[in-house]
């Protein structure tokens, strides 16, 4: 026997509009009504079972919030949706949310957005109808074996000694618990399933929002850390030297006017000094060395990640987009996702860094760079929840290069977080960079050279003035893959070098402190000699002074296979 269509009340006031509205819901497979006014609305919605009613905000001049509350309180039993068409923007949406419907559409509407809302809407009633009918059931259940036991006890009161008649009773007390518990499980599981695709949005939205942020929050953070990387320039290893030259003249005019024995003790503290600025003008002038001639071989990779529901292989999507391009958001600021429609499907993106390794296109860069969901405690979230992540689009931009590279994974590491993957550089030239995964070429006290794009995007803008920053945030309209293109074609791209000295070398492990933070995963660890000795993956965030590079021979062996 087939099921009843779905009712959907139509409240226009102009009859063009009406019309539309009723000729697409209808063709959707609805059963439509369109009365002229309110009013009559408001009677049907009383008298008869109705499932969501499309309001206009402005049909009868009458005030919305006390329209939305007369529909939903048309029906005692009836589990009515509203959804409100509004001409007005994000403010006026926001307003007509709070006011109590359950959606908003911008007006004019879009055909697809419409239908999608309204099936959207329609699901999440009967997800709650039912929810409602279990609960019900389950209430009964608790109700009866409530009577069950009141009947037990006047029963042994008036009988105790008739066992074969309690132990009957108890049976059937037992049985009665089992059943109550049996519709509490199903009432809990189905609950659980209704909830199972808002859980996925907001677990995945939560992960975007850290990761990028909308317009205003790039300008703003670009900004902020462009007045950081202008303090972090006078801790350079220039800044260094010029201080040690001026502690070096202090104690020689300390020295001229001492006596014999504090002369003595300022000597020691010159000869200090001065072996620490021939240290520092050496490490500067090999990392000066190994920065013209590698830095351009070090890339940004850009990675899209896309989710997939395992049971049924359909893309996680958005459920539309507003007229700026942007997704649609429910009341409390989060993106409207779901596994139908046809939307554009949710990519998340993350920023890593690589660098080239052999001529035929082959870059080093770490295992969850390539892979980002790979050990990751949030995405596991998602595949717990029965949504898939694959890579939708892995892209590489190399320093003075104005496009960008489609890479692909080519090996994985099952020793440690290291990956190989693979692009088509023609025309592209850059030197190899070569590793060195000798015990000895890495030794604790020594100098390191580190290169990556730590803080990812942030730190790529925030090289440019606040002015061009807002123009490439602007144009893009807020997408990363635009906005890395734009800073590409104005050679904005560039990684970030820091220097620092060997603490530890363990053997899985390289211990240093030069800087680095998130975004550098991937980058190479480059000793004085212009040898990549370690790939960079993982900082003490609260530390640092320790920072740490898997061991060069584990890429070896992934090369070398």
């Amino acid at each position: 026997m087939d099921s009843p269509r779905e009712k959907i009340l139509i409240i226009e006031g102009e009859e063009s509009a009406r019309q539309g509205l009723q000729e697409l819901l209808q063709t959707s497979g609805y059963e439509v009504l369109a009365p002229g006014s309110c009013e009559e609305g408001l009677k049907i919605a009383g008298a008869q079972t109705v499932d969501l009613v499309l309001l206009d905000t402005n049909v009868s001049g009458q005030v919305c919030g006390d329209l939305v509350a007369g529909f939903k309180g048309a029906s005692a039993t009836a589990n009515i949706r509203v959804i409100l068409l509004t001409p007005g923007g994000p403010a006026e949406r926001a307003r007509s949310l709070d006011l109590g419907a359950d959606d908003v559409v911008p007006s004019p509407w879009d055909e697809a957005e419409l239908r999608a809302r309204v099936r959207l809407q329609l699901r999440n009633k009967k997800a709650q109808d039912d929810l409602r009918q279990k609960v019900t059931l389950a209430e009964e259940g608790q109700h009866m074996l409530g009577t069950a036991f009141q009947a037990l006890a006047v029963t042994e009161k008036m009988t105790r000694d008739a066992f074969t008649l309690g132990r009957g009773l108890k049976i059937g007390l037992a049985v009665g618990a089992v059943v109550v518990a049996a519709m509490a499980a199903i009432y809990f599981s189905f609950s659980r399933r209704a909830a199972k695709e808002t859980q996925r949005s907001y677990a995945v939205i939560a992960r975007l929002n850290r990761s990028l942020s909308n317009q205003e929050d790039l300008v703003e953070r670009a900004r902020k850390l462009s007045e950081t990387m202008a303090g972090y320039a006078a801790n350079s290893a220039q800044a260094q030297k010029e201080q040690l030259e001026q502690q070096s003249r202090e104690l020689r005019a300390r020295m001229a006017q001492a006596g014999s024995q504090e002369a003595d003790q300022l000597r020691n503290q010159l000869q200090k000094t001065e072996e620490r600025m021939r240290q520092v003008t050496t490490e500067s002038s090999q990392a000066e060395g190994i920065i013209r001639t590698y830095a351009t071989s070090v890339c940004l990779i850009h990675v899209a990640v896309g989710f997939k529901d395992q049971p049924t292989d359909r893309p996680l999507r958005y459920v539309g987009l507003t007229p700026d391009g942007q997704p649609i958001h429910d009341a409390k600021g989060n993106p409207l996702i779901t596994l139908e429609g046809t939307g554009p499907e949710v990519r998340a993106d993350f920023l890593g860094t690589g660098f080239l390794v052999t001529k035929d296109g082959r870059v080093l860069t770490n295992h969850h760079v390539a892979e980002p969901w790979w050990k990751s405690d949030e995405l596991r979230q998602l595949t717990e929840q029965g949504l898939q992540p694959s890579v939708a689009e892995m892209m590489a931009y190399f320093p003075g290069s104005p496009h960008a590279y489609v890479l692909r994974t080519e090996k994985i590491s099952t020793e440690a977080d290291v990956a190989v993957v693979r692009g088509d550089f023609g025309g592209l030239e850059r030197k190899v960079i070569g590793l060195d995964g000798r015990k000895e070429a890495s030794a604790s006290g020594e100098g390191v050279v580190l290169m990556g794009y730590a803080t990812g995007l942030d730190a790529v803008l925030a090289r440019a003035d606040e002015s061009t920053v807002r123009a490439i945030v602007t144009e893009s309209n807020g997408d990363v893959g635009k906005i890395l293109d734009r800073l590409a074609q104005k050679e904005l791209i560039r990684p970030i070098v820091t220097q620092g000295h060997i603490g530890d070398v363990l053997v899985d492990k390289i211990v240093y402190d030069a800087q680095t933070t998130s975004g550098g995963s991937g980058g190479p660890l480059f000793n004085p000699e212009g040898k990549a000795i370690g790939i960079n993956y993982a900082m003490l965030e609260d530390f640092g002074g320790s920072n740490f590079g898997i061991p060069a021979r584990y890429a070896e062996r992934l090369l070398a296979h």
